[in-house]
């Protein structure tokens, strides 16, 4: 028996079993062989695909490093780049795409270039809402940047829905205690702070600081950030001696996890100092932001725009005390910075052409400051838009110039621009709405129309007791401003009792030593004075004149003022010896150089608010 006839199989029919096999064979080679053709027809351009899309992420972090050290300019063209192979590769629709979108859109708004970037956002939105659904958190990240543009721009009424939803998606996705819910709290709780409302903005960032504590721990970055915010919006309501330990706080986190040097660190110096700065104690102020410029411009070098930050703080520190010559040079290299780093056209520049325009107003150099105010007024309206809160400031301040000068026709409207803008862009009862009423009362008052400058002055203060509460020291500003104006029409006994209710308010929030307590002792003296009272006031006026010269130096016109007042009412007194000494010194700090030339008098009267008969005489020899 053959092994095939043993198999049972006949040898002829595995012969066509094996040729057929073959041809079976042959064919699975074929098909193998057009398969793997097919395959390398289709991934030749999968793989160049692939390709491009591992450079655009390669650019992409590359593009984001130079975004952390604010070389915008190079960032751009890497950013556009990353945007257009996306596209190609993944399609318009596609999630990944909207990311470069708001990237390129992020970058753009830092730049205040927002006409460019708000229809990056918009689109980006629209992205994520189709591809992901409209409870996706990255719709939440996309209603977050467009919220961050329109309150950037002062469109808040557009930015509030959208810090809600944002919110409301991230708490209904994550839950109520997710660090992103503190996030999202957080930055709609600026937004209520931007606006003035204060009393909404607290419960939001203690909110966000208590989530971060149980989350975090206690000694977390992140909640040393939320200990900051927190602080700031209490310091923002006066609440000084409750802010004070919560920046110390933040302060002692970041340097313990960060070191001494830090850029951090040095955020929360400059925080820490503007609490002391607001209450006069610029002797613990000046060290703090020292510091935090040195720390800066260790890290940055000396050309970066947060070194033009420290500097300004610091000319701000020393403009507050009269300074003038110390912080001029400070004010300029700031400027200089800015306008280098960042171009001609940017807000900062217009806030340091303010700074440098209000310390020449301060002086009497108004020729000098009108040019400087007219060109930040125009920065702002090209960067911002002509309705943009800034906007008001600059009107604001460029109408103040001219009330100082006795141009009244022409502060008027500007003033009244500027009420208008905060009315619409912030609602009628908020406290930068309350400024402008007073700049538009005072205005009023100089020109002798009391009718017209009492319910401005009602109204400012009305505001701020609602929004501030009824201790805060620009309520005492308010109560300041409308007694002054009764003491003006002689209606002293209703001046009175708002002068010591303004000085209370002051003492309390301020503490004793404080320049804006001198001046409520002052104005309660000279209402004593008026009447007659003179053992009663010259107690009053012996005391700011203290103040003013522990707090302001001797040689400080407030100083000057001080001496004045007491010259006046030793004069009135029948006490002529007391009179010479105290008008004599008071000419003496009037008549020094300043160091740009000619006496420190020409700036003086312009700040008095109503002068005094002294001070009037005085005007012959300017």
């Amino acid at each position: 028996m053959t092994r095939g006839q043993r198999l049972g199989v006949s040898p002829e029919w595995m012969a066509a079993e094996w040729d057929r096999n073959l041809d079976l064979l042959r064919v699975k080679f074929l098909i193998w062989a057009t398969l793997v053709s097919l395959t390398f027809a289709v991934s030749i351009p999968a793989m160049a695909e692939d390709n491009q899309l591992a450079e655009a992420r390669v650019l992409n972090q590359e593009a984001g490093a130079l975004y952390q050290q604010g070389h915008y300019a190079a960032t751009e063209p890497l950013y556009k780049r990353v945007l257009a192979i996306r596209k190609k590769a993944l399609g318009p629709d596609h999630p990944d795409f909207a990311t470069s979108l708001n990237d390129l859109g992020v970058l753009y708004r830092v730049q205040s270039r927002y006409a460019e970037a708000e229809p990056l956002y918009r689109r980006a939105l629209a992205i994520w809402e189709k591809a992901l659904g409209p409870d996706h958190l990255d719709v939440a990240t996309a209603l977050n940047n467009l919220a961050t543009l329109y309150r950037t721009e002062g469109r808040y009424a557009e930015a509030e829905p959208l810090y809600r939803r944002a919110l409301a998606i991230r708490e209904k996705v994550l839950g109520p205690d997710h660090l992103d819910v503190a996030t999202a709290l957080n930055n709609l709780a600026t937004l209520y702070r931007t606006e003035g409302r204060h009393a909404e903005a607290e419960p939001l960032y203690r909110r966000a600081l208590a989530i971060r504590e149980k989350a975090l721990g206690p000694d977390h970055l992140d909640v040393a950030t939320s200990l900051n915010n927190l602080a700031a919006v209490l310091d923002d309501q006066g609440s000084y001696a409750e802010a004070e330990p919560l920046y110390r706080r933040a302060l002692a986190i970041r340097e313990k996890a960060l070191g001494p040097d830090h850029l951090d660190v040095a955020t929360s110096l400059n925080n820490l100092a503007a609490p002391y700065r607001a209450q006069g104690r610029y002797a613990e102020a000046e060290p703090l932001v020292k510091r935090a410029l040195a720390i800066r411009e260790k890290t940055l070098g000396s050309d970066h725009p947060d070194v033009a930050e420290s500097l300004n703080n610091l000319a701000s520190l020393y403009s507050d005390q009269g300074s003038y010559a110390e912080a001029e040079p400070l004010y300029k290299r700031a400027l200089a910075i800015r306008e280098k780093a960042l171009g001609p056209d940017r807000s900062d520049i217009a806030a340091s052409l303010d700074d440098l325009a209000t310390l020449a107003q301060r002086q009497g150099r108004y020729a000098e400051a009108e040019p400087l105010y007219k060109r930040a007024l125009a920065i702002r309206e090209k960067a911002l838009g002509p309705d943009h809160p800034d906007v008001a400031e600059s009107l604001n301040n460029l109408a103040s110039l001219y009330s100082d000068q006795g141009r009244y026709a022409e502060a008027k409207p500007l003033y009244e621009r500027a009420l208008a803008i905060r009315e619409k862009a912030l609602a009628p009862d908020r406290p930068d709405v309350a400024a402008s009423l007073d700049d538009l009362a005072t205005l009023a008052q100089r020109q002798g129309r009391y009718a017209e400058a009492e319910p401005l002055y009602k109204r400012a203060l009305s505001i701020r007791e609602k929004a501030l509460g009824p201790d805060h020291p620009d309520v005492a500003l308010s109560l300041n401003n409308l007694a002054e104006l009764y003491r003006a029409q002689g209606r002293y006994a209703e001046a009175e009792p708002l002068l010591k209710r303004a000085l209370t308010i002051r003492e309390k929030s301020l503490g004793p030593d404080h320049p804006n307590v001198a001046t409520s002792l002052n104005n309660l003296g000279t209402l004593s004075r008026a009447q007659g009272r003179y053992a009663e006031a010259e107690p009053l006026l012996k005391r700011a004149l203290a103040i003013r010269e522990k707090t302001l130096g001797s040689d400080h016109l407030d100083v000057a003022a001080s001496l004045n007042n007491l010259a006046v009412l030793y004069l009135a007194d029948g006490r002529y010896d007391g009179a010479l000494r105290a008008s004599t010194r008071a000419v003496e700090i009037m008549m020094k150089p300043d160091p740009r030339g000619g006496p420190a008098i020409r700036g003086l009267y312009d700040r008095a608010a109503h002068g005094s008969p002294l001070l009037h005489e005085l005007r012959r020899y300017r």
